[in-house]
């Protein structure tokens, strides 16, 4: 009996729930997404029509694992959604936000660890290729950059500290003048690295051409691609023939 006390009382120790605005509550669980030290957080609130109470993780999820550089439209995402709708109360809506509703407040409890259950799945299904993924595209892109610096006979450079503060690194460099500064954005983390590079380049008023590629508009995610084209000079998305041909005739000395 002192052990199932014991138990208890250690069990209930590993959730906080902070009360909110408008009767929110807010349950920062012990699970955590895979591969970070980020712990999944579900909201309880009551529903708009007083008869239960609806239960999400804010789009968490989808949010950390497009920017881990996951893909949350794949189709290995595509097959657990269809399993998930046919097996639990949870559902992954149209605004990327994985929810449920107890009608009971009995319910609320069990559907919070069904919410965060979700949430720790589909962060891992959407990253679970993302590293080979971007292994892949890297080297492609490297694969492109030598091949057009040979071609033009220009300076080339890999994995390059730049000159500005906190230490950021180019993927490529070419030329030395006025370089191009190449970033192969493999997540939305990466990308805004990019920008950050570009503002200090102009804050500093330094020489070089910022090029952000990025392997798709998903990896990256549609809102910060299409914010990179206004704060680095030129942000694509990657394809073989089509950015070597940008390289050559990206003006570099």
């Amino acid at each position: 009996m002192v052990i199932t006390n014991n138990l208890k009382r250690a069990i209930c120790s590993l959730f906080d729930v902070h009360s909110d605005e408008d009767g929110v509550q807010r349950v920062v669980t012990p699970l955590e997404y895979p591969g970070s030290s980020d712990r999944i957080v579900v909201r309880v609130r009551p529903s708009s029509d007083g008869q239960g109470f609806d239960i999400d993780e804010n789009g968490e999820a989808a949010f950390y694992a497009n920017l881990n550089g996951g893909d949350i439209e794949s189709d290995a995402v595509i097959r657990w959604e269809e399993d998930l709708s046919s097996s639990s109360p949870v559902s992954f809506t149209e605004d990327e936000k994985l929810t449920a509703f107890a009608g009971t407040e009995r319910l609320v409890a069990p559907y919070i660890f069904r919410v965060a259950e979700a949430a720790q799945q589909l962060h891992a299904i959407a990253t679970s290729r993302a590293d080979r993924q971007a292994s892949d595209f890297k080297e492609r892109v490297t694969q492109v950059v030598k091949a057009i610096a040979e071609e033009i006979k220009m300076d080339y450079s890999a994995d390059v500290e730049l000159p500005i503060a906190g230490g950021l690194k180019a993927d490529h460099v070419l030329g030395k003048s006025n370089p191009l500064i190449i970033i192969a954005a493999t997540s939305a983390t990466r990308l805004l690295e990019a920008e950050v590079i570009y503002m200090q380049y102009r804050a500093d008023k330094k020489p070089g051409y910022i090029l952000a590629v990025a392997e798709s508009q998903s990896t990256v995610g549609k809102k910060q691609y299409e914010r990179a084209s206004y704060y680095t000079d030129k942000a694509v998305i990657f394809n073989d023939d089509a950015f070597g041909k940008l390289i050559a005739s990206t003006t570099v000395q």
